[in-house]
């Protein structure tokens, strides 16, 4: 009896980051979709990281058998790829890069060799592709909407950005300019994505990052949050995991034509004070006593508010224009799931994960990290508390 396993089907889906929080959410939905998807995993296949996202598959009850994982470092010129995985991935048509280093105070080489450079080299890797039928770039939140984007910029005017943004928005802004220029010069048929803040899925509320406005609701769900930085206009807009893996997955079919951009939240998302006030109702604690201007937290020491600067400029009360990301929806037949629901069950599977904190199921954040601090920490991330997109980042 013949028990040598049947090799997968030859891919025509690369997901690069696949191991990170939003790529095995889409390598889930392509493979729901009956699709043949390749990963792109540091050490390639029989690794730890490898094991695990197969393993996270199968306990979301999917089929891993058209699943093939490649070693690939988006740091390296041609992803690093050996001869052997090349051929794998000969027939290849989509390339969806979810890559990056997400993480507040990181160093600038290292921010810039994940989210600048290694953008390029998956752009240049698609590029070289005889099938290509699109490459999806995730993009960063606030950012691509310069109608213009240059690159390179002058040394001057790159180190006047990483001083104003700090690393991580400031090697997103221009990682996105680099790859909108490059793919345009090429000739690569270029979507580019640029999510809201990305919250658990809409049923379970399962998400497994711990960043960003999930920071936010640690902070009161721990009763540490008597003030809240922002307005009573601010707008941290979200969307869901389940959705956005969906959109993500459904833009190589929709999208034609050289280059297409897409603002993806959830337009019914409550302003911020609202959204805090409904999970503090939700948790049973007290909601901020007050609202604090984000430009007198920006004045104070630090040491005092707890808020790291580089997540202030997200607190904001812009609008966004969701127009093309809702055609395309419409197309596809997406629908937001209602935000007030899938809120109250994210933050519900938050509290039941302890946050990351080794307390829960999905434990990725040091629980000796500090946690202190009048204000808010919203979205601030120390060294011990990681949670990479991406298993492609530089060590």
């Amino acid at each position: 009896m013949n028990t040598t396993p049947t090799p997968p089907p030859q891919p025509r889906t690369l997901v690069l980051g696949a191991t990170g929080f939003l790529g095995r959410w889409l390598v889930l939905e392509l493979l729901g979709r009956g699709e043949s998807v390749a990963a792109g995993v540091r050490g390639g296949p029989g690794t730890a990281r490898d094991e695990q996202l197969r393993h996270w598959l199968r306990e979301h009850g999917t089929d891993d058998s058209a699943l093939t994982t490649v070693a690939a470092d988006l740091t390296r010129p041609g992803l690093g790829l050996t001869t052997a995985d090349e051929a794998r991935l000969a027939g290849v048509r989509d390339v969806h890069n979810l890559a990056a280093r997400y993480l507040f105070g990181l160093d600038r080489a290292e921010a810039h060799a994940a989210n600048v450079d290694g953008a390029l080299h998956a752009l240049h890797w698609a590029a070289a592709r005889p099938e290509l039928r699109r490459l999806v770039h995730l993009s960063g939140y606030r950012v691509g909407r310069d109608t213009a984007p240059r690159h390179p910029l002058p040394p001057a005017e790159t180190d006047a950005l990483y001083a104003r943004l700090g690393a991580y928005e400031a090697s997103k802004q221009l990682g996105d300019a680099a790859v909108r220029v490059t793919a345009a010069r090429l000739g690569v048929p270029l979507t580019t994505v640029n999510p809201s803040s990305v919250i658990g899925h809409s049923v379970t509320g399962e998400a497994g990052q711990y960043l960003g406005l999930a920071d936010l609701v640690r902070q009161l769900a721990h009763r540490r949050l008597p003030l809240l930085p922002g307005t009573a206009r601010t707008f941290l807009p979200v969307v869901t995991v389940d959705h956005l893996s969906r959109f993500l997955a459904a833009v190589p079919e929709f999208d034609d034509g050289p280059a297409h951009s897409h603002t993806v939240l959830d337009p019914a998302t409550p302003p911020l004070p609202k959204l805090i006030a409904l999970l503090a109702d939700h948790l049973g604690v007290p909601a901020p006593r007050a609202l604090v201007p984000v430009g007198l937290v920006r004045r104070l020491p630090r040491a005092l508010t707890g808020a790291d600067p580089e997540t202030l400029s997200f607190l904001s009360e812009d609008g966004y224009d969701t127009t093309s990301a809702g055609r395309l929806a419409q197309a596809a037949g997406l629908h937001h799931p209602p935000v007030a629901e899938a809120l109250r069950r994210w933050a519900t599977r938050l509290v039941a994960d302890g946050f990351g904190e080794g307390g829960g199921r999905e434990g990725k954040v040091d629980s000796t990290a500090p946690r202190s601090g009048r204000f808010s920490r919203f979205g601030r991330a120390d060294r011990t508390a990681r949670a990479d997109r991406t298993d492609n980042r530089p060590r």
